[in-house]
């Protein structure tokens, strides 16, 4: 018989039953008998869930680890599920579609427990140590779509609210205006917020109010959007600089700048020293780049990025972005130390807001 050609088509990404049991039949080739004992189950007192809960028995002593059932992992939101994992607490596991072999050696770098559906897997249970990495996936995965509210446009609206959490019981043209959106977007994006339960409304159309909940799982679910779908976008170019600590002698108001990620968390949290200084601005900046000598590169320690947001936001360090965004964009970064300062950043800054339902 003649070779014949396969050609890989793309299917319907599988749910996470699916990707559950899947997990479970790789496990089990590596002589792992794992069973999903529960879904949707509560990690303790945190109100955060996970998707299930496995049982696992290596070396003959069972474990049981809390799950995270994660599609479409990419470099640009491994922060985010990191840190989802971290939210779970210690004996966690990622099940996943597939894990690319950059962001696989990222998992193992930070001891994160994996495992995807073509046999990818990383489990670290002493003396017993899984690690399998580069086994391709069967069929193309389907590419990622996110809901109508996390499209570009929502994704601001929905920062603004982030940022200012009593905005929500302004007027939709003050909201509007206060994000940077058109009048119309206002209505249906609190419409879409509405079914997901992230917006309560109490009252009649006269005495309205609304109250935005779970702000810290509508947080995760932004920053995951954002960084798979606007961040992207907001790339004016990247630059590089002789001198590393340029950007510490940079008047912002001078040349109409904010610093983002890496220098701001360094400057508000004094725990990171940066690699990346992000700048965001509303045009390219090009004194600046005159008066610091940066020259576009691929060789990059400096990225310019457009300001998408009109808003003053007063936390106490007018020279930066909004800690929301600052956040949001260390996880983007994938890097462990950006991830950390991530952390700190959300416990300094976030957490007695966002917490605050």
């Amino acid at each position: 018989m003649g070779n014949k050609k396969h050609t890989k088509r793309a299917h319907p990404a599988p749910k996470e039953a699916e990707l559950l049991q899947t997990a479970v039949q790789v496990l089990a080739g590596y002589e792992i008998p794992a069973e999903v004992v529960r879904k949707d189950a509560k990690a303790g007192a945190n109100p955060m869930r996970a998707d299930a809960v496995m049982r696992l028995t290596i070396g003959g002593a069972r474990r049981t680890y809390l799950v995270e059932v994660k599609r479409w992992l990419t470099p640009a939101t491994l922060g985010h599920v990191v840190t989802r994992l971290r939210d779970l607490g210690k004996d966690t596991i990622l099940v996943t579609d597939y894990v690319t072999p950059p962001v696989a050696e990222k998992l193992k770098e930070m001891d994160v427990a994996f495992i995807d559906a073509a046999g990818n897997a990383y489990l670290r249970y002493p003396p017993a140590i899984v690690w399998v990495v580069g086994r391709k996936p069967a069929v193309t995965r389907q590419r990622f779509r996110a809901g109508r509210a996390f499209q570009p446009t929502g994704i601001k609206l929905i920062f603004a609210l982030l940022c200012r959490p009593d905005l929500i019981n302004a007027g939709f043209r003050e909201i509007a205006e206060f994000a940077g959106v058109a009048h119309g977007t206002v209505g249906w994006v609190l419409g879409d917020l509405r079914e997901m339960g992230y917006l309560v409304e109490t009252g009649n159309k006269r005495a309205r109010v609304r109250r935005l909940r779970d702000r810290r799982k509508l947080l995760a679910q932004w920053t995951e959007a954002y960084a798979r779908t606007l961040r992207p976008q907001l790339l004016m170019g990247h630059y590089q600089a002789a001198d590393l600590d340029w950007w510490k002698k940079l008047n912002v108001t001078k040349y109409k700048v904010l610093l983002g990620a890496e220098p701001a968390a360094a400057m508000a949290t004094q725990h990171l020293r940066p690699g990346i200084v992000t700048i965001y601005t509303v045009e390219t900046p090009a004194h600046l780049m005159v008066d610091y000598r940066l020259r576009k590169s691929t060789e990059r320690n400096v990225e310019i990025r457009h300001r998408f947001w009109p808003f003053d936001h007063e936390w106490g360090h007018p020279d930066l972005a909004p800690p929301v965004l600052i956040y949001a964009d260390l996880l983007a970064t994938g890097e462990a130390r950006c991830i950390e300062a991530a952390q700190l950043l959300y416990d300094r800054y976030l957490a007695r807001f966002i917490e605050n339902d």
